[in-house]
């Protein structure tokens, strides 16, 4: 004969076979603690912290940031001066878009060059670095061989600072109309500091 359990020890449900799925699902809305906890009970080993919207975002756009910062330095290469410049642009304005997307911020071809081009601005030891190298292209051999050593580092790094700055601005609640590059001084001298 079974042992019939009080009331208030009873339990109220039974799981079906297929229900553990779905009560998982719920354990993963449950704070980290709870969940550790509940693994515990459940002699299950202890579950990976769910990352938050806010840092999956995050993470796609420093993945998004390292690789059209490698797509500059690769825009830097071309044996053209002023044209490099163009295609190093170019490359950070489509960053620019991709990380609007990322953070559903609205984008603007025009504002986006504008912003850039005062960001690049507001960097000067950094661009007019990028515009000599990019001068030195147009000298026969010696040039170009300095130019192809110091442009791709240069534009990787100023590629690099803008995306880490727009990413600061767009996870703040920032939008394009809203940026002001002389508020993101400090944070360019210390992006630009962790690139070399």
């Amino acid at each position: 004969m079974a042992k019939k359990l009080p009331r208030a020890i009873r339990p109220t449900t039974k799981h079906a076979p297929g229900t553990h799925r779905a009560a998982m699902a719920d354990v993963a809305a449950e704070p980290e603690a709870m969940r550790r906890a509940t693994a515990a009970v459940r002699n299950e080993p202890p579950p990976q912290p769910v990352a938050s919207k806010a840092e999956e975002r995050r993470s796609e756009a420093v993945k998004l940031i390292r690789r059209y910062s490698l797509f500059g330095g690769v825009a830097s290469m071309v044996p053209a001066p002023v044209i490099d410049l163009a295609a190093i642009t170019a490359v950070q304005i489509q960053m620019l878009r991709k990380l609007s997307e990322i953070y559903d911020v609205p984008f603007s071809e025009n504002r986006g060059k504008a912003i850039v081009a005062s960001l690049v601005g507001s960097m000067i030891p950094g661009s007019s670095g990028i515009g000599a190298a990019s001068l030195l292209k147009g000298m026969p051999f010696l040039g170009t061989l300095a130019a192809s050593v110091a442009m791709p580092a240069l534009a990787t790094g100023a590629t690099y600072t803008i995306g880490m700055t727009f990413l600061q601005h767009f996870k703040s609640g920032g939008t394009l109309l809203d940026f002001e590059p002389p508020n993101y001084h400090p944070f360019i001298k210390e992006a630009a500091a962790r690139t070399r």
